[in-house]
């Protein structure tokens, strides 16, 4: 997805963090999306110290600065976003409906992700093809991320909207450890709620 707008995001979806860079330097301001996602925290807190409400405010391509910050790896402005009262399940308004945790994910940053967690995240959110961070951890291969998000209560047997779990959208990127271990994660879930369910209850 391309921002109408900004040649600065535009450089950075293409992966031309240079070329960001450059027309950055180049510019006289900066607004608060191209702050966010080029991790710029002074002119971050500058802009909110002016209009704070600029902390939820949508880019023309439908991302809040918390979001973008998340997928471009910038931990430190993340946190800088939340502390400054960033909405944590901002959903995006765009077709990919992704909230700043899923783009955390995408951007494959383990202190990003953290950060968004720590600040009450719902861990098992869906976004657009009913796709779950936890999904997405697994397909990157990324076991470190997937266990984050299983140590804060990630669900492995949620399944997209193809029908897919986490274990085996890991199996099909070829990640066979971690779709095993996401496997294990579900035979022990359902094993403690047959458990749980089979007990008596107490007189």
């Amino acid at each position: 997805m391309l921002d109408p707008e900004s040649d600065i995001l535009n450089a950075l979806y293409r992966q031309q963090p240079d070329q960001a860079r450059r027309l950055a330097d180049q510019a006289t301001s900066l607004t608060i999306w191209e702050a966010a996602a080029l991790g710029r925290d002074a002119d971050v807190a500058r802009l909110l110290g002016a209009n704070g409400s600029l902390v939820g405010a949508y880019s023309p391509d439908g991302h809040v600065p918390l979001g973008l910050a998340a997928f471009f790896a910038r931990p430190e402005t993340v946190r800088l976003l939340i502390s400054a009262g960033a909405d944590v399940h901002a959903i995006a308004r765009n077709a990919m409906q992704v909230q700043p945790l899923h783009a955390a994910a995408a951007g494959r940053n383990l202190d990003a992700i953290t950060a968004i967690v720590d600040g009450g995240a719902n861990v098992n959110a869906r976004q657009q093809a009913g796709y779950t961070p936890l999904m997405a951890a697994a397909a990157s291969g990324r076991a470190d991320i997937a266990e984050l998000l299983l140590a804060h209560e990630a669900d492995p047997s949620l399944v997209n909207d193809e029908g897919k779990s986490a274990a085996a959208l890991a199996q099909e990127h070829g990640h066979e450890a971690l779709a095993e271990l996401l496997a294990a994660r579900i035979t022990q879930a359902s094993a403690a709620r047959s458990t749980s369910g089979s007990r008596s209850p107490e007189r």
